[in-house]
Parts: structure tokens; C-alpha cells; sequence
């Protein structure tokens, strides 16, 4: 399949009023490969309205159940196209995400999903370098290897160990895909539990290692607020239980909590 621009929408999903979300949208006309871009919402507001506007994107409002699961399955839904990448309003994604993507979706066999390397924004100042990073990066390393691409095996044993795979950096192959990727329930680890479910399908996973998006860390973001509860180590262990058996899962849900802090800005 020879995938262009015109198979591919960014849908991205605006909350309230970030300060962020005129950045995102600049990015992403910034392509060098142009595709179309929707905004997505369940918090309509004036603001979210002057932007869509602004740059004559098209605004779908979620008048439905909202949540981050349901908001980003409205997102998933919306896009006409097959391909579509769900954009968080806080990041930003480098010119050549969109071309690249493109270019290794096409040269796949029977493509689900194809995600890229991603860099973080903290406090206003790119960071390509820090634990997180690097034990992500190292987990992705067997990825590295097209040949590995369509192995069910190799991805679920990636996944076992955590969640390596940056949200915003994927673009999704809705034909390759089911109606349903994300459910309600999870706060924290919906991504990986959406990762878990499409690893069990024949079909490649698509890893660029390139760092082509980046992702703001900022005290506003769902994940800081996660991170002041319990419900991102109870996540953690319901995830590592649908690998390994019980007392496994738990050592590693431990072992596991201390990249939270990660999330946090002092923290580079």
C-alpha cells in the first residue's frame, strides 16, 4: 500500500483552555507531507472554537460520556481517514513525523500500528535524554529490527516489561484494526492496555527510532494528576498480571513506580 497525505488526519484533542494547543497545531501544519487536521473536544469552549477557526480546522465536539478513554475513541472515530494519530494538545510534533510515518507504513506488511522515538518539553526546553528515555529506548531495541515487526512473541515480551510505546507518537491503520482500541476504566495505562490488546494480532507493529514528537511534561497534564493517587500502581499491576503470574507482577509494579517520578518537572 502506498500511503499519502491524503490517507492520513491528525484528530487532536483539546481540553479546556491549554496554553499549549496553538504550538500543537503549528506543528502539525508544519508537515512537510500536509494531511488533514480535526480538533476534537468534550470540554466546547470559546477558546477551542477561536482556534479551530484561526486555521480553519474542522471542530468535533463530543456531547457524549467523556473521559480520556472515550475522548480519544471519539478522536479515533472521527477521523474519516484510515490512518489517524490521536495529537494531545500539549505536544508538538517535528516536521517530518508525518512523511516518515507515511514512508515506513508503506514499505510494511499489513500494518497496525506504526509509532516513533519521542523526546520530552519541560518548561519550555527540549530534553532527547534522561532515565526514562533511555530505559524506553532500551526496551524498543529488539523493534530496532524490521524482521521483528509481525512477531506477536517479541512485541508481548517488549510489553511485559512496561509501556514503552509514547501515545501521541502513534498512527493507527483503522482498516487493520477493530472499531474498539481503548476502554474505559483506566486512567493512567489505557495506552498500554490498548498496546496489549493489538499485540495479540497478526499484523506489524512499525517502530521509526527516530525522535519525531515530543511530549510536554507540565503539572497540568493527566499524568502529573495520576501520579498524586494510588490509581497508576494499581494500573501498573493489573497490566504486569496479564503477563506474568501474580507474585512477579507485583515486584515488578514496584520496580516499576519509581519511573513516576520521572513526570515530575524537578526531575531531568
Amino acid at each position: 500500500m502506498n500511503y499519502t497525505g491524503k490517507n492520513h488526519t491528525f484528530a487532536i484533542c483539546a481540553y479546556k483552555e491549554s496554553p499549549f494547543l496553538e504550538e500543537c497545531i503549528q506543528s502539525l501544519l508544519g508537515q512537510t507531507i500536509p494531511s488533514t487536521i480535526i480538533i476534537v473536544t468534550s470540554t466546547d469552549n470559546a477558546y477551542i472554537q477561536n482556534m479551530a477557526e484561526k486555521y480553519h480546522l474542522e471542530l468535533f465536539i463530543n456531547h457524549g460520556e467523556s473521559g480520556i478513554t472515550q475522548d480519544w475513541m471519539f478522536a479515533y472515530r472521527s477521523a474519516r481517514t484510515e490512518l489517524m494519530t490521536i495529537a494531545h494538545q500539549d505536544d508538538t510534533y517535528d516536521r517530518l513525523y508525518t512523511e516518515t510515518v507515511l514512508q515506513q507504513l508503506s514499505a510494511a506488511r499489513h500494518p497496525l500500528i506504526a509509532f516513533t522515538d519521542y523526546g520530552e518539553l519541560r518548561n519550555g526546553a527540549i530534553v532527547n535524554k534522561n532515565t526514562l528515555l533511555k530505559v524506553k529506548r532500551t526496551m524498543l531495541l529488539p523493534l530496532h529490527l524490521k524482521i521483528f515487526h509481525n512477531s506477536i512473541f517479541v512485541r508481548r515480551r517488549v510489553l511485559s516489561f512496561g509501556c514503552p510505546i509514547c501515545c501521541p507518537s502513534v498512527t493507527f491503520v483503522k482498516d487493520n484494526l477493530p472499531d474498539q482500541i481503548f476502554f474505559p476504566g483506566f486512567r493512567s495505562d489505557e495506552d498500554w492496555q490498548a498496546w496489549e490488546l493489538l499485540s495479540r494480532k497478526r499484523g506489524a507493529f512499525v517502530y521509526c527510532n527516530r525522535i519525531l514528537m515530543y511530549h510536554r511534561i507540565h503539572d497540568g497534564s493527566e499524568t502529573s494528576a495520576i501520579l498524586g493517587d494510588s490509581a497508576r500502581g494499581n494500573e501498573d499491576f493489573q497490566m504486569f498480571c496479564k503477563f506474568w503470574p501474580k507474585p512477579i507482577a507485583r515486584l515488578l509494579t514496584r520496580a516499576y513506580s519509581s519511573s513516576e517520578k520521572s513526570n515530575e518537572l524537578e526531575n531531568k
